[in-house]
């Protein structure tokens, strides 16, 4: 069997990583660099593809040409893209519902291919290393990646020749990274992972070998890549103010800007001034400007404020508090940054820390009693290849007192009657995992059952994301005598399958949910914002409908029976139970199209009211049926 790697496939940069005589490591390229730039360059249509730094030096002279943060791409469609589009100077293009494609010298690029490239390279890296070929890699991807992202990443990877033995979630890994060598200790730890274009914070529980993911929560279009473009466009702001006369800097011009915000934004983590000096930016125009730390904060302090919410609602989701965590992990590049550091330390209570000539100090007792540790002590931009590298091992038998167990970030269900969402898997269950659920036909003589999956945290089905459609077909019977058997999966890579099989004739059908929702993560965090305002009001809904179910299944039956048992009734006895079936059917009626409920109260009182005045009615029944069944055995004549 063939090495498995770890690779840590990045928006900003990628690495790979393996681990040697026990000890994880990144591998470096040929020149010893251990960063490659996600980044691609193609000079023509038949050329073979730049990629990593070499790429990168060409993006300032070739901005249309060169692709760079591909990752925010990756599983979208064209509707979902236009604030990706802002942040890039080479062309995208995709229809509403279309895959998204990169135009390049008359070829379409899809994202997957583009990754595709920088994945070859550091395929070939770890080649160079071993001196074998390399067929077998553990890919990360940001924890809120949905179902769409991983699987695009996961045909990346088999575009670049590799088998992905594992899609792992990039804070889990990075917890890999920082607990290896605690694996006899029992510790809850958050990881607070900023990147160049995502950001995650999930929370583990560490315990004798076995890593938990207890909640994650995160969005996929916050990273450093924003920080960056506040920059670019304070600077441009100020060239303009500087040059009121002067055209705009071209697409060379921002390339060349963007370029020197990301090192000012780099240097200014150390430093607490750099200058920016770009000769003839604009036709006849040269910028030149020194930006202080103090500006760069204030420029993007509400960026980083919006990781806030996100760690909060893993706290609740894990149910937990600050003071129940022993470690803050920080991960990726952008946690370099004083700001990020001194907003997570007074977030979650680690304060206090010194500051000295610009850079900051970390030691020991950065952290007050009672309040978890900010842990830097791995390289953050390696962290999560390192983990990735470490799951390749527990894959290839070589860590055998580890067990690594994540979770899904969202609710798993399927639309039942009355439109309402029935949840297989709810949110951060731990996965793999297999959940099932029999269903049977709310008509007679149904000869097939639509399975709607759902993805969300709402009660209503019309208020969660659809993932997907299929029909089982069956035998036509009565009511409620066929069995559907419904089965979710997720796999280790949290891509999920469905399974749907007629119990009476074996016949089953399997379908994988290789389109699952595409969203941005506003409209996730939208989605769980609302599971909670709405709660009560959901509740309210679920209820209403569960009864209204009840009441009609009610008003069936009493029908069905004032038909079997007619002239032998009084009339005045039918009067009165048709009166209160009317009673139901009239409280039925006032149900709100809006809210899709009604007066449960009025709806319960109903029909308890009904099951009362039938019950001499029902008796009667019984006692028929039960002497057609003595009848039949020759019990009576």
């Amino acid at each position: 069997m063939s090495k498995i790697v770890g690779i840590d496939l990045g928006t900003t940069n990628s690495l790979v990583a393996t681990v040697d005589s026990g000890i994880p490591l990144v591998i470096a390229d040929s020149h010893g660099r251990r960063l490659t730039p996600s980044v691609v360059h193609w000079a023509a249509a038949d050329a073979p593809a730049l990629v990593g730094q070499e790429a990168n030096r060409v993006r300032l002279l070739k901005p249309a040409e060169t692709v760079y943060s591909v990752k925010r791409f990756m599983g979208r469609r064209g509707a979902d893209i236009a604030r990706e589009e802002m942040l890039v100077t080479y062309p995208v293009q995709g229809d509403a519902a279309g895959a998204v494609t990169i135009p390049i010298h008359g070829r379409h690029f899809t994202p997957e291919e583009v990754s595709a490239e920088v994945l070859g390279k550091l395929k070939r890296d770890a080649e160079d290393y071993f001196g074998e070929p390399v067929t077998r890699a553990v890919i990360t991807v940001p924890a809120y990646f949905n179902d769409a992202q991983r699987n695009a990443t996961k045909r990346a990877g088999e575009l670049a020749g590799l088998s992905v033995e594992r899609i792992l979630n990039e804070p889990t890994a990075a917890a890999l990274a920082y607990g290896l060598d605690k694996l006899g200790e029992k510790s809850r730890v958050a990881v607070y992972d900023l990147g160049g274009g995502t950001f995650d914070l999930s929370i583990l529980e560490l315990s004798g070998g076995v890593f938990q993911v207890l909640s994650t929560n995160g969005n996929t279009r916050l990273g450093g890549d924003d920080l960056d473009r506040r920059l670019v466009d304070f600077l441009v702001e100020k060239l303009q103010a500087d040059h009121p006369a002067a055209a705009a800097p071209d697409a060379q011009g921002l390339s060349r800007l963007r370029e020197a915000a990301e090192q000012a934004k780099i240097s200014l983590s150390t430093e607490t001034e750099a200058n920016i000096s770009l000769p003839f930016l604009a036709p006849g125009v040269s910028f030149h400007h020194r930006l202080t730390r103090a500006v760069l904060e204030d420029l993007t302090r509400d960026i980083i404020a919006r990781t806030r919410p996100h760690c909060l609602r893993a706290l609740a989701d894990a149910a937990l508090e600050v003071k129940d965590l022993d470690q803050i992990i920080l991960v990726g590049g952008q946690t370099r940054m004083p700001l990020v550091r001194r907003f997570v330390g007074e977030l979650f209570g680690c304060a206090d820390f010194e500051e000295t000539r610009g850079s900051l100090r970390l030691g020991r007792d950065f952290h007050k009693a009672g309040g978890p540790q900010l842990n830097t002590s791995q390289n953050p931009d390696e962290a999560v290849a390192l983990g990735a590298a470490i799951q390749a091992e527990i894959l290839s038998g070589g860590f055998k007192n580890v067990l690594l167990l994540d979770v899904t970030p969202l609710s798993l269900g399927l639309e039942t009657f009355g439109g309402l969402m029935n949840v297989l898997i709810p949110r951060n269950s731990t996965i793999p995992l297999k959940a099932g659920e029999l269903f049977t036909t709310a008509m007679d003589n149904q000869r097939d059952m639509l399975i709607h999956v759902l993805q969300g945290e709402r009660e209503r089905a019309k208020d969660n994301w659809s993932l997907g459609r299929f029909t089982v077909e069956f035998e036509a019977a009565p009511r409620g005598v066929p069995r559907v058997g419904v089965q979710f999966e997720i796999d280790a890579n949290g891509i999920l399958q469905v399974l749907a099989r007629d119990t009476r004739t074996g016949r089953e059908k399997v379908v994988p949910m290789k389109s699952a929702v595409d969203v941005d993560d506003a409209a996730v965090q939208r989605m769980v914002e609302e599971s909670v305002e709405h709660a009560f009001e959901d509740l309210a809904v679920r209820r209403w409908v569960e009864a209204k179910l009840k009441a009609r299944d009610t008003l069936a039956a009493t029908k069905n029976a004032l038909v079997q048992s007619a002239g032998e009734m009084e009339a005045e006895e039918r009067g009165n139970i048709e009166a209160a079936a009317g009673a139901v059917e009239s409280v039925l009626a006032l149900e709100n199209p809006q809210t899709g409920a009604g007066d449960l109260k009025a709806l319960q009182a109903a029909v308890a009211a009904l099951d009362e005045i039938t019950r001499p009615l029902a008796e009667l029944l019984m006692d028929r049926a039960m002497e057609a069944m003595l009848r039949k055995r020759g019990l009576i004549q």
